[in-house]
């Protein structure tokens, strides 16, 4: 046992000294370059502790700070500087953040596609659709179902656009990159972008990256027993990468299979091989991370893009944010085909907003082109389905010091949801929508 009971988080709450955390976030850094010894991040947390409790008398807590410099120390004086490195990146990429918030409001970020922000905001005005009282009062002349056909017609626009400029190019293309955040829609859209490409008889044939997950007892675990899955370092990059160059190449590969109930890969299962008009295709939330495809040159990838950008203020001036209508939709995407408790997406969230701001967000203007997969009606679903939990989960955390981000994202919700209103029956939307990819009832095939 160790007789430092509590830590000083930057916030000034004190909150109860947990060693795991030192451990997960020294193999967290060991994961990031390509290491996978959780003994010896075992190890390595014990002397960081042991230097704790010599420099700090009883009683006084340390600060977070002050631990993450013992970290350093610790790494770097026991020969790891590599994962000493990785750990120091991820930290000042952290205060870089909080700093950028701090600045956000007189600051444009480089992470917001701002052209096509101003195309949709201008249609969401054009139909009255840009604040939530615009989409109450629509609902409340009966007119929802135009609301969907409106918000439906402007996605299948975008996914007709992307479609269009794969087929320009098809002659120099060898892989479409289909990527985007988690929930964003990209099995929808990669199906209706398939659509297209097959009346030009081109084929795309999926190389399904979740195959190549680690096993799961190889990932970062926090002290509640969840596994950090979000990170691209949860993927044999480099098995991904020979298969891709071996198949560019016109040469056989044996896919291996992940199985998701028993956590474990294996090796050598199905055998793939392109065909003519066969173009390769990556669905998945790190496809614009460079170590997952450096194999191939950009020249022959076509990049797509999938986010909500709903452009809808509620009524405090604050627009909706794009990532909690993504926290929602894996809920009941999780709940629905996962049997997996909305409460417990709610507290793995972090890691994947975490992931998104490293890996995936930072490369929104790299892409050829960007979907919105938005539908400005869905907060209306959402609000009879998840009004009542967002209600129970904002108190449940609001005074929990180790769930402020749960408590945070909850009670941000439910003042929003709170706004909207609810629609309890989801009979006008298309089986083919995006959002039935998520409320379920899709006449698409999986």
């Amino acid at each position: 046992m160790s007789n430092i009971e509590f830590v000083i988080k930057r916030s000034g709450a004190k909150v109860p000294f947990l060693p795991q955390r030192i451990t997960n976030a020294i193999y967290r850094a060991a994961v990031a370059v390509g290491g996978r010894d959780r003994a010896t991040a075992e190890n390595l947390s014990q002397k960081v502790i042991q230097i704790l409790e010599k420099t700090h008398q009883p009683g006084i807590a340390p600060t977070i700070e002050e631990i993450q410099d013992v970290v350093e120390k610790v790494l770097i004086e026991n020969g790891h500087a590599k994962v000493a490195k990785a750990y120091i990146l991820y930290r000042g990429e952290r205060e870089r953040t909080r700093q950028e918030r701090a600045i956000s409001a007189s600051k444009p970020s480089e992470n917001i596609p701002w052209a096509k922000i101003w195309h949709i905001l201008d249609w969401a005005v054009d139909h009255s659709l840009n604040t939530i009282a615009g989409l109450n009062d629509r609902i409340a002349r009966g007119e929802l179902p135009d609301i969907v056909h409106e918000s439906e017609k402007l996605y299948e626009e975008d996914v007709e656009n992307a479609a269009e400029m794969i087929i320009e190019r098809a002659e120099e293309l060898r892989m479409v990159i289909i990527t985007g955040p988690s929930s964003s829609g990209k099995t929808t859209s990669t199906i209706k972008v398939g659509q297209h490409l097959q009346r030009k008889n081109l084929n795309l044939v999926t190389l399904n990256v979740d195959n190549y997950f680690f096993d799961l007892s190889m990932h970062p675990q926090d002290e509640f027993g969840d596994y950090d899955f979000e990170t691209p370092q949860a993927l044999d990059l480099p098995l991904i990468n020979e298969h891709l160059s071996q198949l560019i190449a016109g040469k056989e590969v044996m896919i291996p299979f992940y199985d998701f109930k028993t956590g474990k890969r294996q090796d050598n299962q199905t055998s793939m091989r392109l065909k003519e008009n066969d173009i390769i295709l990556i669905d998945s939330l790190h496809g614009l991370y460079d170590a997952m495809t450096q194999a191939i040159p950009d020249e022959q990838k076509f990049k797509l893009y999938l986010e909500p950008l709903l452009q809808m203020k509620s009524a405090n001036g604050q627009y909706v944010r794009w990532t909690d209508l993504r926290l929602i939709r894996r809920m009941l995407r999780d709940a629905a085909h996962r049997a997996y408790d909305p409460r417990k997406t709610l507290l793995h969230w972090h890691y994947v907003r975490s992931s998104e701001m490293r890996n995936i967000i930072p490369y929104i203007n790299t892409t050829d082109y960007i979907i919105s997969s938005a539908m400005p009606y869905e907060l209306a679903l959402y609000s009879a389905k998840l009004l009542d939990d967002f209600e129970q989960w904002t108190a449940d955390y609001e005074k929990d010091p180790l769930r402020e981000d749960a408590y945070t994202r909850a009670a941000r919700l439910y003042q929003v949801l709170k706004q909207v209103t609810p629609v309890p029956e989801d009979s006008s939307v298309p089986g083919d929508s995006v959002l039935r990819e998520f409320i379920g009832g899709s006449t698409l095939k999986y």
